[in-house]
């Protein structure tokens, strides 16, 4: 089993990986912890409880960071175009909902649960990465009792996605995720590399929806504001970068990876930019030396992944 903490700011994507998590037998899902990013920090925490009270899942959930790493950096308005409004597709999510809240914070909440359980925890973060770098600037110590980090971020041979330069979680705290990727725990960054390469079709979702019951019924309501996203960007659907990033914990067999230390570009023209120096090419002193190495995907058997996510999901179909 891995236990894992889900680093999420809902977001469309965001809801078909927690489904993965919730529904995969080798998943036990120990928390939610939210952050700023598709949407403002409370409705991603709000819509965090929505999915939590609709798919009946025990991991509790613990509001994170609304602002950057950096207080008071230039951030972005939410990206309503993708995820709709309220977030999760414009579905009509309730203003309240009547669940309890973690009390502690996402960042001490993490802290604490790793704590708890020393070298079990796979921290995985598919949104900002300034939950985890507040972690980390609380107790340094973690480094060394996290059993991993997965993150769906960044773009190393390819361009971004909100800028030529950058992918989204990163270009939105850019401080916190160098913080996070020149720590020395093991670091496995799931990018634009290889999401963009994988594109679960209408049809598809639709089979989902058929065979698995409610709640993959408002998997593929809430996802078709996020699939006219994708028109004309993808042939047919959409991309599912989240669930990509939570599929490696469990295979990482489908993925190719490259090893080398990571730097994130903080400021200036290509602000969130993900670069690499691989281990194996050598280059003069730089930034780069003396860092951790850590692994970034490059590589990806995107039917394979495809058809994990779907068997996941419909493999549980009570309500």
């Amino acid at each position: 089993m891995h236990k894992v903490i889900f680093d999420t700011d809902p977001g469309v994507d965001d809801a078909m990986a927690l489904l993965f998590l919730h529904h995969h037998p080798e998943i036990d899902l120990i928390g939610i912890t939210t952050v700023f990013g598709n949407a403002r920090i409370e409705t991603t925490t709000r819509n965090a409880l929505f999915l939590k009270r609709e798919w009946k899942i025990d991991a509790p959930v613990a509001k994170g960071a609304g602002e950057t790493f950096i207080p008071h950096r230039v951030s972005h308005e939410p990206p309503t175009f993708i995820h709709g409004d309220d977030g999760l597709g414009n579905i009509g999510v309730p203003d309240v909902i009547d669940l309890p809240l973690e009390p502690r914070p996402a960042h001490r909440f993490i802290v604490e649960t790793v704590r708890a359980n020393p070298g079990e925890v796979t921290l995985v973060a598919v949104g900002r990465m300034t939950n985890l770098a507040n972690a980390l600037k609380e107790d340094p110590e973690l480094v060394g009792l996290v059993k991993q980090v997965v993150i769906m971020g960044g773009a190393f041979d390819t361009n971004g996605n909100v800028t030529p330069a950058a992918e989204a979680n990163i270009h939105g705290d850019p401080e916190a995720a160098d913080v996070v990727m020149t720590a020395s725990w093991p670091v496995v960054v799931v990018g634009l590399d290889v999401t963009l390469q994988t594109v679960m079709t209408k049809q598809a979702l639709a089979d989902i929806r058929d065979a698995a019951g409610k709640r993959a019924e408002l998997l593929f309501d809430l996802s078709q504001f996020y699939i006219k996203f994708y028109e004309g960007r993808v042939a047919d659907g959409m991309v599912v970068h989240d669930s990509c990033a939570c599929a490696y914990v469990v295979a990482p067999q489908l993925f190719e990876t490259r090893s080398g230390a990571i730097r994130v570009v903080s400021g200036g023209l290509a602000d969130g930019q993900t670069i690499q120096k691989p281990d194996d090419k050598g280059f003069g002193p730089s930034d780069w030396d003396n860092l951790p190495s850590q692994k970034i995907c490059i590589g990806i058997d995107a039917p394979a992944v495809l058809k994990l996510i779907h068997d996941t999901i419909v493999a549980v179909k009570e309500d």
